[in-house]
């Protein structure tokens, strides 16, 4: 059933559905682990109910544009009702398609591109169908995600994005590879002691070597 929901950030609401897949706590780190530039075009991709985009937009000024990107044409429609909801439709556009199949209007139009991309390999197993290709790599891998990204920034643009602790080495090759370089990275861990689950990384098209390591995130607090 689709429900209306604070955003707890000013007046901000936001659209789920308990059948559809429901944001996590990774995706508000995600979008409040950078600021915004001035007059910056935004991309979200895998987009969801899209709040990523909107928790971005929410937590900072100067944002000029946000573009939606979801596959998955129930949570594409639930996420451009959200936006109504909101009274944003000058703001945000959400866009039907996969991230592999951006067209070439966006090619290196956005300065910032934020993704909590499916973490899991593999089939679909015990998984809801409606929710598995958010969780899983079943329609898009990483490489793709980098190439995608890659093609969309504009030079020293930005692209941030949440995986898999187990993952890192992969991610960093995968976007080096691509031209972004990583210049920030902060682990996320449920409780003190526990070893990261996973991680926050930023990476800058066209950036120099060099990288900031953050101090890590505790149940979303920095320790």
């Amino acid at each position: 059933m689709e429900r209306e929901e604070s955003l707890l950030i000013g007046k901000y609401r936001i659209l789920q559905d308990d059948e559809e897949y429901r944001f996590t706590s990774d995706s508000v780190l995600l979008a409040r682990f950078l600021r915004a530039k001035k007059g910056e075009r935004v991309a979200d991709f895998c987009a969801g109910s899209g709040i990523v985009g909107l928790h971005f937009f929410a937590e900072n000024e100067g944002v000029e544009e946000v573009v939606l990107f979801e596959m998955q044409k129930s949570l594409s429609e639930m996420s451009a009702r959200t936006v109504a909801l909101n009274g944003l439709e000058e703001k945000f556009r959400a866009e039907n398609m996969r991230v592999q199949d951006i067209p070439a209007r966006y090619v290196e139009y956005f300065s910032l591109i934020l993704c909590n991309p499916p973490y899991e390999k593999g089939g679909f197993s015990s998984a809801n169908k409606k929710t598995a290709p958010c969780k899983r790599e079943l329609t898009l891998t990483l490489p793709e995600l980098a190439a995608s990204a890659a093609r969309c920034l504009k030079f020293g643009g930005r692209f941030a994005l949440t995986e898999r602790a187990d993952r890192l080495a992969e991610t960093v090759c995968a976007l080096h590879e691509r031209g972004l370089e990583p210049k920030k990275l902060q682990f996320i861990a449920g409780k003190e002691g526990a070893a990261p689950y996973a991680f926050l990384l930023s990476a800058t098209k066209g950036g120099r070597q060099g990288m900031e390591i953050l101090p890590a995130l505790v149940n979303g607090r920095t320790v």
